[in-house]
């Protein structure tokens, strides 16, 4: 059964009953040609899930990379994403961001408004991820991290008014199943979908979403 956010279809997509980390990894790799790298694991210490990095205080336990040179391990490979994740099966589930995809981060409270609004605009979204330390990620097409503050400048608002952050290369993000140590798993908002294949462009998205960080800014 689909777990629902808000009232906004959710699944932990592509993942289907009884599918293993590797299995969606794979998939994701396959089916919408994303690259991917295995990140960190979460280990049962004393009965307490830690990160497997070995920090006790560790800000994102199991969500961040295993190894420095991150980059150079993401493939769009299925093959080498299995063989990668047949390494270390618990291994989070890590995109690399400024190659097939950008994405534009949110707090939840802004992103649940501006997909709101988007809906009544009828406009085309792209996937949608909403994560457990209640951020969402809006997937749009490589280069946004360069338009972006242009775009929110045009509109009228003072970026560094705005809790909203563009990733682009260099970064990533965390896909569905990955959990956050105790706090929960990622989620999709806007599951991957044959129909939002082809990914916005920032420019048609960053309306609704700078409103919604503005409005949540002067709250």
């Amino acid at each position: 059964m689909e777990e629902t956010i808000a009232g906004t279809e959710t699944a932990q997509i592509p993942k289907q009953r009884g599918e293993s980390l590797q299995d969606t990894a794979v998939r994701y790799a396959e089916e919408r040609h994303w690259d991917v790298f295995p990140g960190t694991w979460l280990e049962a210490v004393d009965g307490v899930q830690r990160c497997s990095c070995g920090e006790p205080a560790c800000a994102v336990p199991g969500v961040h990379p295993a190894r420095e040179d991150w980059a150079t391990l993401a493939t769009g490979s299925a093959t080498v994403a299995r063989r990668m994740w047949a390494k270390q099966p618990s291994a989070s589930i890590l995109l690399p961001t400024g190659r097939t995809f950008d994405a534009i981060d949110v707090p939840e409270t802004s992103g649940f408004l501006a997909l709101a609004r988007m809906k009544r605009m009828e406009l085309t979204l792209g996937p949608v991820t909403c994560t457990p330390d209640r951020r969402m990620q809006f997937f749009v097409l490589p280069g946004a991290a360069v338009k972006v503050p242009d775009l929110v400048r045009k509109l009228g608002w003072p970026l560094a008014s705005l809790d909203l952050e563009v990733l682009g290369e260099g970064t990533y993000v965390a896909a569905p199943p990955t959990r956050f140590g105790a706090r929960g798993a990622v989620q999709w908002a806007c599951r991957p979908t044959p129909a939002n294949r082809w990914l916005p462009d920032a420019e048609e998205l960053i309306s609704p979403l700078a409103y919604a960080c503005g409005r949540d800014a002067r709250r």
